[in-house]
């Protein structure tokens, strides 16, 4: 097993999915230190970042319902003004890309949207931690879990 940066070696564009951008802002326990490295190589200009409008809405959901205005602004701040990533709008041409991409990999609605911004973007993968995505042959696809130190089996 190989980790992420290793993965990402050829990769200059890498679009999101948003659960990982919520594993990095909210430090989650099993996922954030890989999403830590990802995020590090963004600030340090050898990787940009890309993710749909799509993203902000769901990232924002579940602070707004909880009355968090602090993570509000923390995931706004993340993907409006910090450099090295780029928020994409969902014009007609994504929307058509979408429709083609849900329709031959049998993706949710959201999902299209989130990989073909990705495809339109150009970028060279895409991160998530859904294995729908697999399907798609676009681009390359990682999940969060293929990067996880493996746990040793303890013998008897």
């Amino acid at each position: 097993m190989t980790g992420i940066l290793g993965a990402l070696a050829n990769v200059t564009r890498l679009g999101f999915d948003t659960a990982p951008l919520i594993y990095f802002v909210e430090a989650h326990a099993t996922y954030s230190s890989v999403m830590f490295d990802v995020m590090r190589s963004i600030d340090q200009g050898s990787l940009f970042g890309v993710t749909s409008v799509l993203t902000l809405l769901e990232l924002l959901t579940k602070p707004i319902q909880q009355g968090d205005l602090a993570l509000q602004n923390e995931y706004v701040e993340l993907l409006t003004t910090a450099s090295g990533f780029e928020v994409i709008d969902i014009t007609p041409n994504v929307a058509q890309d979408a429709a083609r991409l849900r329709v031959r990999y049998r993706l949710k609605t959201p999902d299209a949207l989130q990989i073909a911004v990705a495809v339109v973007s150009g970028c060279q993968a895409f991160i998530t931690n859904d294995s729908t995505f697999r399907r798609v042959g676009e681009m390359r696809v990682f999940l969060l879990d293929d990067f996880l130190p493996s746990t040793p089996i303890a013998l008897p």
